[in-house]
């Protein structure tokens, strides 16, 4: 498999950004703070190097990415109605098709992040009705700086479905067939669909990378 230095830059920076925003968390030696903290420096240099950035516009990630310990933590809903389509929203950032879903939120479980999500960008209420299973980004064709945990559900339609749909995040929504999906489609999104639908058909396995 051919390796995608950019990437491998990331997955670098992040690993030091872990190992950073946990030693700041439990060090009480000042040397020991300022070491992590150089070396926190180094991985947002690595970070400007693997997206082409200017240093300048990652240093806000300082107090809110990289003050942050382990992996981070996202969910996506799979929305499925009676008929078999499922919800997809165009993403205004790069134009790719994908499940709703984004970063959950402290003091919410998955389940209601991903249910909140769906509303902000779809305008489609719904409720979660079963854990597909939750994805490594590195593995699943994400597109990211940072390693991700996405937690993704089934979910239920709760109403009519609004088209059209769009916000600031969102071009459009729309409901597919699970033949039928857009070709512009985010990968890691297009890969983990047959997840969604197996599920969907009763398969109730979640789905966890070894």
């Amino acid at each position: 498999m051919k390796v995608n230095i950019a990437e491998k830059i990331a997955l670098w920076a992040d690993k030091l950004r872990d190992h950073t925003a946990m030693g700041l968390r439990f060090s009480e030696n000042i040397y020991d703070q300022i070491r992590y903290r150089a070396i926190q420096d180094i991985a947002m240099e690595m970070n400007a190097l693997a997206t082409g950035k200017p240093l300048g516009e990652l240093e806000p990630l300082r107090s809110t990415i990289f003050s942050r310990p382990t992996p981070l933590v996202a969910g996506d809903a799979a929305v499925i109605d009676a008929s078999g389509r499922i919800l997809l929203m165009q993403r205004a950032d790069n134009q790719k098709w994908a499940m709703p879903g984004g970063a959950l939120e402290v003091g919410e479980t998955p389940a209601a992040g991903v249910v909140r999500e769906v509303l902000e960008e779809t305008g489609v209420r719904c409720k979660a009705t079963a854990l597909i299973g939750v994805f490594d980004s590195r593995l699943w064709g994400f597109v990211s700086l940072n390693h991700l945990y996405v937690i993704s559900f089934l979910c239920q339609p709760l109403e009519d479905l609004p088209l059209p749909y769009q916000t600031y995040e969102t071009l459009g929504i729309g409901w597919f067939p699970e033949d039928g999906l857009p070709e512009a489609m985010h990968p890691g999104h297009k890969a983990r669909i047959p997840e969604a639908f197996r599920v969907w058909r009763n398969d109730l396995r979640a789905y966890f990378d070894p």
